[in-house]
């Protein structure tokens, strides 16, 4: 089914999807969007063999949804911490149904303290879960428990740090594009026949063609072996932006051009590997201005949301399209020599290499095309910001600046806009103090009659009263008291009362409450259904997605353990015979 509700085409009777393992069951192979696979081998654990076989199978069945290479890499990284975790227990189980929990338990207090734990307890569960042993259970129950969401670490820049990142990068770019675009003229000016022959000038002119046909100048062989530039006293000297630089970007000169445009436009740095040169469409009465469209690439948007289209218009000096314009001529060289050496090519991040790379091992980044590279690497990245004595990466922190300043989402969703990058945000929260003073008693008051008003506890407290939808702390000290003393709430209510405890062992009845609630919807009038149950089911959603209560996982992992009792008593509250 489609997200606009029509059926999918189903695949022909004979169709079969063959998984990624050798016969030997050890070897799993990954496949990228690109068409490049990587070999992952699980005979490497530190692991009995059948421990390795059920590893492997979960991670081939996982696989197949995978685009990247990374997203293999990171998932087997956090097995392997996990095998070595398992060697060293005092009797290490053959296979994953020996796990205990006490076992899991120690596992995941090793690693929850830290983001990056956090991430290997997510891939690592979700390789176990995919095994058929561990789906219920004391384990299962262990595995569905709630992994708190990594706080973000990094922080938007201040004025004068931002500034002094965009400054650097943009006399770096601008001395490189200002290099380019005069030699461009100088070569233009050669192949039309403007420059008098065997004049200075005309002969840079050759050289220029040159470069702009092999991607380096004219060099000769000294009797020794070493290659000699043969016009050096000509171009006056030997240096990159001297010889092939006059026409092509250096890797530091990309990567400054990268962080303007992720300042101006707040791309993500994996965006600049795979993005195409920007297209332009005739404006209707405009001559003074070019709008371009330009694609952008975002994987975590999920299958099929990959790409969305900007529109970025060069109006002027101080336009956003500027900066876009300056960079199709600062790279147009570039590209054309890969378009010449590999039909087809059009990435728009182009520059030439240094050295040609003797063996292309990054498979989820584009292949260089003879000695032009594109996009940016983290490696990259971490190196122009040494080179400039500007600490680590700027990327991240300078798209976050820009998001905040924006006060939008830009290439992600309003939830995680809010959670990730203005929220945490400590700038953000800074300039917002005044706000948030004047407006949170209200926001907060209101917000709390539609969320779970309690508290998330592991596991039930003998002094508490059990109740048909959570424990309750003390029904004498109820928002809502009864004539006759105690708590006058109906059940369905106690999940918005300060008094109520949900614990794991409520997990099941509510997830099949919240079920059950939703299938009312298409069989209750509209009206009727928000007055009675708009509100509980509001409660019930805000368990099931915040990570902090209960979260999705440990919610799809309860629906799996209902009992008839849960069931019975569902039922019971969907009739309103539970009600005081």
């Amino acid at each position: 089914m489609s997200g606009r509700g029509r059926k999918a085409v189903l695949p022909p009777p004979d169709h079969h999807v063959d998984l990624p393992v050798v016969p030997d069951g050890l070897v799993v192979t990954v496949t990228n969007k690109a068409g490049y696979t990587k070999e992952w081998d699980f005979a490497e654990l530190p692991l009995a063999e059948s421990m390795q076989r059920s590893l492997a199978a979960s991670f081939a069945v996982r696989s197949l949804g995978w685009t990247s290479h990374s997203t293999a890499r990171t998932c087997f990284t956090g097995l392997e911490m996990f095998a070595k975790f398992v060697a060293g227990l005092d009797s290490p189980p053959d296979d994953l149904d020996g796990l205990t929990v006490a076992a899991l338990q120690s596992w995941r207090d090793l690693h929850i303290n830290t983001n990056s734990g956090k991430t290997t307890l997510r891939v690592v569960r979700g390789i176990l879960q995919g095994d058929a042993r561990l789906d219920g259970g004391p384990v299962a129950d262990e595995l569905a428990r709630r992994i708190p969401k990594p706080v973000p670490s990094k922080q938007s820049y201040g004025d004068s740090e931002r500034g002094r990142v965009v400054l650097t990068a943009q006399r770096q770019f601008r001395s490189a594009w200002l290099r380019i675009t005069e030699n461009s003229r100088l070569l233009n000016r050669w192949r039309a026949g403007d420059l008098a022959e065997d004049s200075r000038e005309w002969r840079i002119g050759q050289v220029l063609d040159h470069i702009a046909r092999t991607g380096d100048v004219p060099r000769t062989v000294l009797p020794g072996g070493l290659r000699h530039v043969t016009h050096r006293k000509l171009l006056g000297g030997s240096s990159l932006e001297k010889t092939w630089g006059r026409l092509f970007l250096t890797h530091s000169e990309l990567t400054a051009l990268a962080v303007l445009l992720t300042d101006r436009f707040a791309w993500n740095l994996s965006v600049y590997d795979r993005i195409p040169t920007p297209t332009t469409s005739p404006s209707v009465g405009e001559t003074a201005s070019v709008t371009y469209q330009v694609q952008v690439e975002k994987h975590r948007t999920g299958w099929g949301r990959w790409f969305s289209t900007e529109n970025v218009t060069d109006s002027g000096a101080d336009s956003p399209g500027r900066l876009i314009s300056q960079a199709i001529e600062a790279t147009a060289h570039a590209r054309m020599l890969a378009n010449e050496l590999k039909p087809g090519t059009n990435l728009f991040m182009a520059a030439r290499d240094y050295h040609l790379e003797p063996e292309h091992t990054d498979l989820d980044r584009p292949a260089p095309v003879g000695p032009i590279s594109f996009g940016i690497s983290i490696g990259m990245a971490q190196y122009w910001a040494e080179k400039h004595g500007l600490g680590g990466s700027p990327f991240g922190r300078v798209r976050r600046t820009t998001v905040t300043d924006e006060g939008r989402p830009l290439q992600h969703s309003q939830g995680t806009h809010e959670s990730v990058y203005v929220l945490p945000d400590k700038r953000v929260q800074r300039a917002s103090r005044d706000v948030f003073a004047d407006g949170a008693v209200e926001a907060w008051e209101q917000a709390r009659a539609v969320v779970f008003g309690g508290k998330i506890a592991d596991k039930p407290d003998p002094q508490h009263q059990e109740t048909a939808t959570a424990d309750c702390e003390d029904e004498e000290t109820s928002p809502w008291p009864a004539p006759e003393g105690g708590c006058g709430a109906d059940f369905l209510l106690c999940l918005a009362c300060p008094n109520a405890h949900v614990h794991p062992g409520h997990h099941p009845r509510l997830a099949h409450l919240h079920q059950q609630i939703v299938s009312l919807r298409s069989a209750t009038d509209n009206r009727l259904f928000r007055e009675r149950w708009k509100d509980p089911l509001l409660r019930l959603e805000d368990l099931r997605d915040d990570d902090k209560k209960v979260g999705p996982a440990a919610w799809g992992a309860a629906l799996g353990r209902v009992s008839d009792a849960d069931r019975d008593v569902v039922q019971l509250l969907l009739k309103g015979d539970l009600a005081p």
